[in-house]
């Protein structure tokens, strides 16, 4: 699940994954699928956020008497510090774990600390998810699954009725989806904004970036480690020239999210719209209350379709009970538990047939005006084009481009001598 907080960056270096690779060779129980054996077995469940899972637990619990479920729950930074320090020593490491999707490929270079779950029968549970999602989940040869799908952040346009409407664009979702369907077009709307309003489109500049580097299934490295940002069509240069020409027009704003002015300005309608995952709607809900009612959901133009944020369930090699692990797992992200986990906690499915249940499709959102906003992130689930590879070093080289788009907008820089100091930059980070 996306934490709220910014991610803090952890290393799975190439020297730990060789150095875990040594600490293997602790007992298994068998990984036959079948009912587990009547001794009673603990279980120990690592999870941050807040995703209900105690709860479901103590329901599988209750199913299986001789199955004990101890949940820890912890920040996403410490949770995954934690997970990183028990995989280096080669003990104390849980039976079953969340992954964050940021995280993800961190922990895919220590495969070997992990259970292959297509060893344990997950094969059998494909067909039931999104392609996209599972197939992140696997590592690059697409022989070894480290973790199941739980929640998924699909992307779609946040945007204040009342800016709208002053602005003279539509308010109705569907009306406005029509109308914003292509970069283009959003642009427009961007522009009418600020001649009707004087405010900006949309909060930031790293929003504007984020527009089509979200959307993007290869970004600043590739599954060797290799920089991509000087290759011709790279598509974070792409994303960074749109950026930057959003900034020209003048329609975006210098909010950061999550810092105290960016949350004020949500609340009193300073910015018209903004390029967020269903996870928001949690955090609007629970922080904007001023804004209640004033706020819509439609679909994003067709080249910003993506993903940001959601998780998986993995299995460290060192547990006794993978068999249990397993069959805990999967009925933890079983489509029925994934409605439960949606109406609860607001984590978004990744099984798509929940999106045809009544309960999903006629949630209505009191805060989105009784909007019914899940069928519209479920489309943008389905608009995302494939799985998408971040790296070890995924974080430290956003930021170096980041960065460069700071400067661009705050002191007025030349953005092609920004972009390569960037890459400078990147280059640098790498080559340590």
């Amino acid at each position: 699940m996306k934490s709220i907080k910014k991610l803090a960056a952890i290393g799975l270096s190439a020297v730990l994954a060789v150095s875990l690779a040594a600490c293997n060779g602790k007992e298994k129980a068998s990984s036959d699928s079948g009912k587990s054996s009547e001794k009673q077995i603990t279980l120990n469940f690592w999870t941050f956020g807040a995703t209900g899972y105690e709860d479901l637990a103590k329901a599988y619990e209750t199913e299986h008497p001789n199955i004990k479920i101890k949940v820890r729950s912890a920040e996403t930074a410490e949770h995954h510090d934690a997970l990183f320090t028990a995989l280096s020593a080669g003990s104390g490491a849980p039976d079953i774990t969340m992954l964050e999707i940021d995280q993800l490929d961190r922990f895919k270079a220590a495969q070997d600390r992990f259970e292959n779950l297509y060893d344990l029968g997950a094969k059998d549970i494909e067909n039931l998810y999104l392609d996209w999602k599972w197939k992140t989940g696997e590592n690059e040869k697409g022989d070894f699954l480290i973790g199941l799908p739980t929640d998924i952040g699909p992307k779609a346009l946040y945007y204040r009725t009342d800016v709208f409407e002053a602005a003279g664009l539509p308010t109705d979702p569907e009306k406005v989806a029509a109308l914003i369907n292509s970069p283009a077009a959003f642009e427009e709307a961007g522009l009418k904004v600020k001649e009707k309003t004087g405010k900006p489109f949309i909060d930031s500049i790293e929003m504007a970036f984020r527009a089509y580097l979200d959307a993007a299934q290869e970004t600043f490295l590739n599954p060797k480690g290799e920089l991509l940002l000087e290759q011709d069509g790279n598509a974070v240069k792409k994303a960074y020239d749109y950026a930057v020409k959003l900034n020209k027009l003048g329609i975006v704003g210098k909010f950061e999210m999550w810092s105290p002015e960016w949350a004020n300005a949500v609340n009193k309608g300073e910015f018209a719209a903004e390029l967020g995952a269903g996870w928001l709607k949690g955090w609007m809900e629970g922080n904007a209350t001023e804004a209640a009612g004033k706020w819509r959901v439609a679909t994003l133009p067709s080249d910003f379709a993506a993903n940001w944020g959601g998780s998986f369930i993995a299995i460290p090699k060192e547990t006794k009970h993978a068999k249990e692990a397993y069959q805990f797992a999967s009925w933890l992200i079983s489509p029925e538990n994934q409605l439960k986990s949606f109406q609860e906690k607001g984590l978004f499915p990744s099984a798509p047939s929940v999106y045809d249940m009544e309960a999903f499709k006629n949630n209505q959102d009191k805060f989105f005006g009784g909007q019914s906003t899940a069928p519209v992130f479920a489309k943008a689930a389905q608009d995302v084009n494939g799985a998408i590879f971040k790296g070890e070093k995924y974080f430290p080289v956003y930021q170096e481009v980041l960065n460069a788009l700071k400067n661009v907008q705050n002191k007025g820089t030349d953005p092609e001598k920004e972009w390569k100091d960037a890459v400078k930059r990147a280059k640098d980070l790498l080559s340590r």
